[in-house]
């Protein structure tokens, strides 16, 4: 599984890229065909005094793709809020091809 963490408008501390890793890496627990996890940590509104941390997540499976955007005011909050989107669309997928 590749994964590709971006940063927009900041640069990502080592706490939060091993926390956004050691999370993706559950993720071949719900499917093993799992090519690449593109994932983009930005901060909106730069311009005002709110930060909102937002995170777009984006699986690239054979045939499919999965996609996720959260924000708030954590970056970790607004990360397992997509992933659980993710894992969601993920199984419900799953469940398809099972029927």
């Amino acid at each position: 599984m590749n994964v590709n963490i971006q940063t927009v408008h900041f640069d990502a501390d080592d706490k939060l890229v091993e926390y956004v890793n050691r999370k993706v890496e559950k993720l071949g627990t719900f499917h093993d065909k799992i090519l690449k996890v593109d994932i983009y940590l930005k901060l909106d509104n730069v311009v005002h005094t709110i930060k909102d941390k937002v995170v777009e997540i984006s699986v690239h499976i054979p045939k499919h793709d999965f996609f996720a955007k959260a924000s708030s005011k954590s970056f970790e909050e607004s990360f397992d809020s997509a992933m659980e989107s993710i894992v969601s669309q993920i199984k419900r997928k799953k469940e398809k091809q099972a029927a």
